[in-house]
């Protein structure tokens, strides 16, 4: 038997170094004792937890294997996700064809803009919670059918009073979405390369953050297929898709690996104890009392301000303001989500590979770039169509990396396993709140001063947001911390 070196106690738990093994976790079931001073003094309850080996120095620590169930799972919830936005992206698409429809001004497209994003805040401080406590398949199921009547039901009446109802229902159904499919992630994948899983499995809402206005700039726009219904083509084509998207969802997505194959769990897989897969109330009231969870909802604040403002109004700016035609407008404004990907990826590569897995350096120096590129815009817009794509483009890079940040792998290393969606709902729904308020923002600033100044405003909120990062700058996940016994960051886990 190899020697042991001293042991290092940690909470409730003693970490005993390996030769071969970085970390050995001895952890009590909740009625036993852990002595401070050695190992339990009761053994037969204790739970092992063995994180992988530290790599060789020739070896790459972003090597990661998957098994075929694990990839099953990324690919549908990434797809699932992505179908979301087919349902939500929309509505931006059919703004501009509604626009003077009916009597509709700006001021009531922006009630509705209101209203939708109203009841997700709601719902992401509701539905996290309940993703974790009665299981995110139940929850994340139900709002897909919830958004799919909603979108249905949208296409069949152009009054604002009922676009306003059926919008609302939209927004309870997306409230399931995030914080749930983040859950089952976290259950699936584990934490070390979080950020670089996390970045490419968030490319999800921002490329079908572009297929979804695309597609709906198309459904609206052609002429050949159901020429009829018009602009209801933008909600019925979508409904339709993730009608399909959700029956896979079903078949091929269960909460825990242990519920799918308990067989197909590898080394890959965060070994996580049945006793904490459901969260309890003390987790909710420790991520309550969370620093690090409040200043990333802040943060998370300003920045959904900003991305809101630009993903419903980009189309409704290029239109009145530049004088694109509807089809132009749309597909330009979909490079803010298509270009954004390479942010999210970016972000996640330099967070886990050359930050240690720290989140808030990566977001703080996107968001100071995010804040010029807003502030250039109007003087890049005067370049013609190119100058506006590029500001476009560039915006969507420097905004989506710190949104998959914050939003994923931030709000995992915050609530681990057993509470990522609730995490992820309080930070979502805080952040969410920026978002009712910047369809009044849009309207007010770009009536009474024009859109120039609007870019202005929202120039203010990317500094602020980034600048809210920096009194977090060194938090680095839970186990990373563990990991790296002689580094002396702060962890972000709330419930370590």
């Amino acid at each position: 038997m190899p020697s042991l070196i001293p042991a290092r106690v940690n909470g409730n738990a003693v970490v005993l170094n390996l030769p071969n093994v970085s970390l050995l976790h001895l952890c009590c079931e909740p009625e036993e004792q852990c002595s401070r001073n050695g190992p339990p003094q009761k053994a037969r309850n204790v739970l092992f937890l063995l994180h992988a080996p530290e790599p060789d120095k020739g070896e790459s620590r972003g090597l990661m294997s998957f098994t075929a169930r694990q990839s099953r799972v990324f690919v549908v919830t990434w797809i699932t996700y992505a179908g979301y936005y087919l349902c939500r992206k929309n509505l931006s698409i059919v703004l501009p064809a509604l626009h003077g429809v009916s009597g509709s001004g700006t001021l009531e497209l922006a009630n509705i803009v209101f209203g939708y994003s109203l009841l997700y805040a709601i719902g992401q401080f509701v539905f996290g919670f309940l993703s974790d406590y009665a299981g995110a398949k139940k929850i994340v199921g139900s709002g897909l059918v919830l958004v799919i009547i909603s979108n249905l039901l949208m296409s069949a009446h152009g009054s604002m009073t009922w676009l306003l109802i059926f919008a609302c229902l939209n927004g309870i159904g997306q409230a399931t979405g995030w914080s749930g499919l983040v859950k089952i992630m976290a259950g699936w994948f584990r934490g070390e390369n979080r950020g670089v899983i996390m970045a490419w499995w968030g490319t999800n809402y921002v490329f079908g953050g572009f297929l979804a206005t695309a597609f709906a700039t198309w459904a609206i726009t052609q002429k050949s297929l159901l020429p009829d219904p018009g602009w209801r083509r933008g909600f019925l084509f979508p409904a339709l898709i993730l009608l399909v998207i959700t029956a896979l969802f079903f078949r091929f997505v269960q909460d825990m690996p242990q519920q799918a194959n308990p067989a197909e769990a590898d080394r890959s897989l965060q070994p996580v104890p049945k006793r904490v897969d459901r969260p309890e109330w003390s987790d909710l009231y420790a991520l309550l009392r969370t620093p690090s969870l409040w200043m990333i909802g802040l943060s998370y604040f300003f920045l959904e301000m900003c991305r809101y403002a630009l993903m419903f109004w980009l189309p409704l700016y290029l239109v009145s303001h530049l004088k694109y035609s509807l089809e132009t407008s749309g597909y330009v404004s979909s490079l803010y989500e298509l270009v954004g990907i390479v942010g999210a990826v970016l972000a996640g590569y330099i967070s886990d590979h050359f930050n240690q897995s720290r989140r808030a350096p990566v977001s703080a120096v996107m968001l100071a770039g995010l804040g010029i590129i807003l502030f250039l815009q109007p003087a890049l817009s005067r370049w013609g169509l190119v100058g506006a794509a590029t500001g476009i483009a560039l915006a969507g890079i420097l905004s989506y990396g710190p949104d998959t940040l914050l939003s994923g792998a931030a709000a995992q290393d915050i609530g681990e396993v057993r509470a990522a969606a609730t995490a992820s709902g309080l930070i979502d729904g805080v952040g969410h709140m920026g978002a009712l308020l910047s369809p009044y923002i849009v309207v007010f600033i770009s009536r009474q001063y024009g859109w120039d100044a609007l870019f202005m405003v929202l120039a203010a909120a990317a500094v602020i947001a980034g600048a809210i990062l920096l009194p977090i700058w060194n938090l680095r996940p839970a186990d990373r911390c563990l990991a790296d016994s002689q580094n002396n960051a702060v962890c972000q886990s709330a419930l370590s």
